[in-house]
């Protein structure tokens, strides 16, 4: 996840960006918190996309292993298995399967190090402690499939809330983009006014 927040740093060094709200979906969430870290003066706050349910959740290592016993497995088939859950039965067959092929299609490799690299900080309580380092607001807008652990997010973060939409599921910004831009729009403007609890 480091390595990962080094390369957005390298992109707003790049494009010279001196202020910046930083988005990230899924494992992105962790992404960005890492790429705040690395840029404190020059980000404004975060959206995460999906993400950032409960930055205390308590992942043993056993689960983790369970969970990703499939992917080692048959990566391609594994992977379809865990990312169906996150889709929900009223889905476009069509978005379903483009979503499902494309994140199968992942290199093995890379897939199963990134995933083993971001549920290592909810084991060891990584991910916890890079809020504590990152003082800014943060807003989440996130489907309903998970809950959201406010209180333990609040207790690492400077600030956060949630927009929640109602019978959304993990790829919120592809089955339903026009609720969720409005909500993105709603949290960049949170963000901005500085209206985050």
């Amino acid at each position: 996840m480091p390595a990962f927040g080094d390369d957005v740093r390298a992109v707003a060094d790049a494009a010279g960006s001196q202020s910046l709200i930083l988005i990230g979906h899924s494992m992105g969430g962790s992404v960005i918190a890492e790429a705040a870290r690395l840029m404190p003066k020059r980000t404004l706050g975060l959206i995460g996309v999906d993400s950032l349910e409960d930055i205390e959740y308590p992942l043993t290592r056993e689960e983790f292993d369970q969970m990703v016993a499939p992917l080692n497995k048959d990566f391609r088939a594994g992977c379809r298995q865990f990312v169906n859950q996150m889709i929900l039965p009223s889905t476009d067959p069509l978005i379903r399967d483009w979503i499902l092929s494309d994140m199968s299609a992942a290199p093995p490799a890379v897939a199963l190090s990134a995933m083993n690299e971001l549920l290592s900080q909810y084991i060891t309580g990584e991910l916890a402690r890079v809020f504590d380092e990152v003082r800014i607001p943060v807003v989440a807008v996130n489907g309903d499939l998970w809950p959201i652990n406010y209180e333990a997010n609040r207790r690492h973060m400077s600030s956060f809330d949630a927009i929640v939409l109602k019978d959304a599921d993990h790829f919120l910004m592809i089955d339903r983009p026009e609720e969720f831009n409005e909500a993105l729009g709603k949290a960049i403007g949170r963000i901005m006014r500085r209206d985050v609890q």
